[in-house]
């Protein structure tokens, strides 16, 4: 009995095995409904369909590439306890004190002067794309 399994006692094993005997004799689940049954996988590297037709990539909306993404989430980060509307000189001065690069200081200071509403309209007007509306 060494392909028996020691935390279940015989009556189990066999028990066990009268329930799954269909599933290893017909080489396909037993279930009736076939919402009940689990979807097959591949371990094959499948090619994406979204970014084989030319659309963004998973997870980046329409009318935003990836990298404007993952640029307006770390401009997001540095912004982050900004109190809005907010002007550039107070964006360039929270920018500043929570250690941001050089590069993005001179980005905000070099903001039209105007009020800013969020983040997104920040990451517009520093030339990242706009999420467009889904639905």
């Amino acid at each position: 009995m060494p392909d028996k399994s020691d935390k279940h006692s015989p009556r189990v094993d066999d028990e066990i095995g009268a329930e799954t005997q269909g599933m290893v004799s017909g080489g396909h689940p037993t279930r009736a409904e076939e919402f009940k049954e689990t979807e097959p996988f591949s371990d094959e590297d499948p090619t994406d369909p979204v970014v084989a037709s030319g659309f963004a990539a998973e997870g980046t909306p329409p009318g935003m590439s990836a990298r404007d993404v993952e640029s307006r989430s770390a401009l997001a980060r540095l912004l982050t306890g900004v109190r809005y509307p907010a002007r550039p000189n107070e964006l360039v001065r929270h920018a500043a004190d929570g250690g941001a690069p050089d590069e993005t200081v001179e980005a905000l200071r070099a903001l039209p002067k105007r009020e800013y509403e969020n983040v997104a309209d920040i990451a517009e007007e520093l030339g990242y794309g706009r999420e467009e509306r889904r639905y």
